[in-house]
């Protein structure tokens, strides 16, 4: 008979650190990437918008992030539900954007939640301004994600608020698709 090998986070923590007793900083550090290996691909959605927000036109843009950052992220430790785009000095910054702080970083480590500097060109940068001040419309982040490199994107989308009226539309045509789908599935 095989035995059974315990793959749990504390489990695996508390066996390292029995065999290892001396270097107990970097024991954690390694122990935490052993056991909580970083994520390949990471796709941290902003369900909300698309309920709350007509879509009018998606870009992709880069972040400027710190180091603990990236990492925190790669670790999918983030949440973007809460947060939107605002224009300051000709430049889009991302507020209200909640990274969670990354457990080894010491007294360098980043804030969880601040304003992150977004990376557009220079035409998609005065086409989000224009329509943003002229037209009424509102920039609101729909995906947090890596890309093949590992670098860290936010794709980000024109949007116009829903009145409760197409709220509840939308919430009926889910519906309908839902017991459609159910239905499909029964007679197969």
């Amino acid at each position: 008979m095989k035995k059974k090998v315990k793959t749990d986070k504390n489990h695996c923590l508390k066996t390292i650190l029995a065999s290892i007793s001396s270097l107990s900083i970097v024991v954690l550090a390694i122990s935490h990437y052993i056991c909580n290996p970083m994520l390949k691909t990471v796709n941290i959605l902003n369900k909300r918008a698309r309920f709350d927000y007509e879509i009018i036109e998606t870009y992709t843009a880069g972040i400027v992030l710190a180091g603990t950052e990236i990492k925190s992220i790669r670790m999918g430790k983030a949440n973007i539900t809460e947060s939107f785009c605002e224009f300051s000095n000709n430049e889009l910054f991302a507020i209200n954007t909640y990274i969670e702080e990354y457990a080894f970083g010491n007294q360098f480590n980043h804030k969880s939640r601040s304003e992150r500097k977004l990376l557009l060109n220079k035409r998609e940068l005065k086409s989000l301004a224009k329509n943003v001040q002229a037209k009424g419309l509102t920039i609101v982040p729909l995906k947090l994600f890596t890309n093949e490199k590992g670098m860290a994107k936010l794709e980000i989308g024109l949007a116009r608020g829903k009145k409760t009226y197409d709220k509840r539309e939308s919430l009926k045509e889910q519906d309908t698709k839902r017991d459609i789908d159910r239905i499909k599935k029964e007679y197969k």
